[in-house]
């Protein structure tokens, strides 16, 4: 799905998404993981947020599908831990918890430092160099300020570099962790000054794999994540204080953690 986001989704006033194909360009059997995938980024890019409802008879009218597909995307949405099925109450979009935020980031930066570390030992020359070219693309997408972009390209580099490590558990787990953070991940690089150190870091992660200097890009990865992972969990502490002082108030609460800026 081509995304041309720039502004937060947040903000715009009629969020255009394109229907799934139908059931004449996509077999039955695969149009409720279709239907899964434009969720998925709906999610990540924070068009259905945190703890929404999915309202089935809206998107069956925005994504021009039937309801059966629908629920059955909502399964596979499920086990991926994105959105919660509960009986009489429908589907929701997951809510992380403080504790679950801050358990994901310390695990998901072990994966990807042992991610950069197997990519080193195993990486072949032509990796390197779709690596190396999906940095230059990114560092564009930067210059441009073009976020979506960023951030597609940023999610297929790391990809990369855990694919380069050929360890097929390691990928597995990853992907599954991965999940649970790919709405943060996108939506908090509103600071420029941190997406410009994140640029640095990549490019410095590219340098690193290109020597084959495993402990080096291990190195940078964890720290990456970790920053990742403080910068969170503050603009969640950030967003509820806010919600909380609205209450007492009345004024309008402070932008939630999607909102507040860290690094991609």
């Amino acid at each position: 799905m081509k995304i041309d986001a720039v502004n937060h989704p947040r903000h715009s006033s009629s969020p255009q998404t394109e229907p799934v194909p139908s059931s004449e360009a996509v077999d039955r059997r695969t149009l409720p993981a279709t239907i899964a995938d434009r969720l998925r980024e709906m999610i990540i890019e924070g068009e259905l947020a945190a703890d929404t409802r999915l309202n089935e008879r809206a998107l069956c009218d925005r994504l021009q599908v039937s309801r059966t597909p629908l629920r059955e995307a909502f399964r596979l949405l499920a086990a991926d831990g994105l959105v919660r099925i509960q009986p009489n109450r429908g589907a929701h979009v997951v809510a992380l918890s403080e504790k679950d935020i801050r358990e994901s980031f310390e695990v998901m930066g072990a994966l990807e430092a042992l991610s950069g570390e197997l990519a080193c030992q195993r990486i072949t020359d032509q990796e390197i160099a779709e690596i190396k070219a999906l940095t230059y693309e990114m560092q564009a997408c930067h210059a441009r300020q073009n976020l979506s972009s960023y951030y597609h390209v940023n999610r297929a580099i790391h990809d990369r570099i855990n694919g380069a490590g050929h360890n097929d558990l390691l990928s597995q787990v990853y992907k599954n962790i991965n999940l649970r953070l790919q709405n943060l991940r996108f939506r908090s690089n509103l600071n420029h000054d941190k997406w410009d150190r994140a640029m640095q870091e990549h490019l410095d992660m590219a340098d690193a794999l290109a020597s084959r200097d495993g402990p080096r890009l291990a190195q940078i990865m964890r720290e990456h994540l970790r920053r990742k992972g403080e910068a969170v969990l503050e603009n969640l502490k950030l967003a509820t204080d806010g919600a909380e002082a609205s209450q007492t108030t009345g004024v309008p609460d402070t932008p939630d953690v999607a909102d507040a800026a860290s690094e991609p």
